[in-house]
């Protein structure tokens, strides 16, 4: 997976001087009495992957949905800045494999090739391309019904941008499938990324958005409750602290400042700023004899920084 690029300015200095591909402002959407947009406003920009995280109803799904025309917003705006007819400049991967299962890979790519307008000089070169970017040489005869779930994503997205778009939205493309398919299909991203091409992606694998999308947009009640890098939206919420857990070999009573004791006593947890409170925290269990037997420190994780934002509260 390709590790995010750090930069001396900030996200939102160097986003400033580019112009959006995709422009969100204020778009209202409902579902009868359902709000499943209620204001959202983002910017998708040219050559970066953008992650859209939400809890289940949040939105994710509707706005794909009307930035690709399949839904109307009841109000606002989606300014696509690319030139040209939309089905043209969009590539759309939905939740659902939405691929002919009865047909071959190779017939898939042609199909589809077809279908996005794509010249019959150059159609022939850019399946022979697609069936190797998507690791599906071996297989371009098998029927689509055959296939593993990992190979099926991966035929899905090759047909989604046969036309090469300049933007591409995925609705939860790696739900369901293996470690070894999940890495193919980023490794199939950051090339598109490497050319230009705009990614617009929703997931729950909160571990792959952390690690691998260049800003993260965290959506809830239809509306964009925070955006930025990880880094950033650390230094927003949480901050940066590590988790500090301890396990004793014998009940204490008490400890100090700002761990928390277990129930048992026999553990304690906090946040901390290792560089600074770690020593003293350790030199206090010295000095009073405590014996420490586990020693844990771990990083914030997207997952705490999103619960911290949206809850622990069921979306079913």
């Amino acid at each position: 997976m390709r590790p995010v690029s750090s930069n001396a300015f900030s996200t939102d200095a160097m986003l400033q001087i580019q112009q959006p591909v995709i422009r969100i402002d204020d778009a209202h959407h409902a579902y009868g009495d359902l709000r499943a947009l209620n204001g959202l406003t983002f910017d998708l920009f040219p050559g970066e992957l953008l992650g859209l995280l939400g809890p289940n109803g949040a939105g994710k799904t509707t706005i794909i949905n009307c930035i690709a025309g399949r839904q109307k917003l009841s109000r606002g705006r989606i300014q696509i800045a690319s030139e040209g007819r939309l089905c043209d400049q969009l590539g759309i991967v939905p939740q659902e494999v939405a691929v002919y299962q009865d047909l071959t890979i190779l017939q898939n790519l042609t199909a589809f090739g077809r279908l996005h307008g794509v010249h019959a000089v150059e159609l022939k070169q850019r399946v022979a391309q697609a069936l190797s970017w998507a690791a599906l040489e071996s297989r371009r005869h098998a029927l689509v019904n055959t296939l593993s779930g990992g190979m099926q994503r991966r035929l899905n997205i090759a047909c989604s941008v046969l036309h090469q778009p300049k933007i591409l939205l995925l609705d939860e493309p790696t739900v369901g499938i293996d470690p070894q398919s999940r890495e193919r299909i980023y490794t199939m991203l950051d090339s598109l990324l490497e050319i230009g091409t705009a990614i617009l992606l929703t997931t729950h694998q909160l571990d792959e958005a952390q690690s691998c999308c260049d800003r993260m947009a965290i959506i809830d009640g239809g509306q964009i409750i925070a955006s930025g890098t990880f880094e950033e939206l650390l230094g927003r919420t949480i901050g940066t602290s590590q988790q500090l857990n301890l396990k004793f070999t014998e009940q204490q009573r008490q400890v100090p400042s700002p761990l928390s004791l277990s129930e048992d006593g026999l553990e304690a947890a906090g946040y901390i700023d290792g560089s600074s409170q770690l020593p003293r925290l350790l030199n206090h269990f010295n000095m009073n004899r405590v014996s420490i037997t586990t020693i844990t420190m771990r990083e914030p994780t997207l997952q705490q920084l999103f619960l911290h934002l949206t809850g622990k509260e069921l979306r079913e």
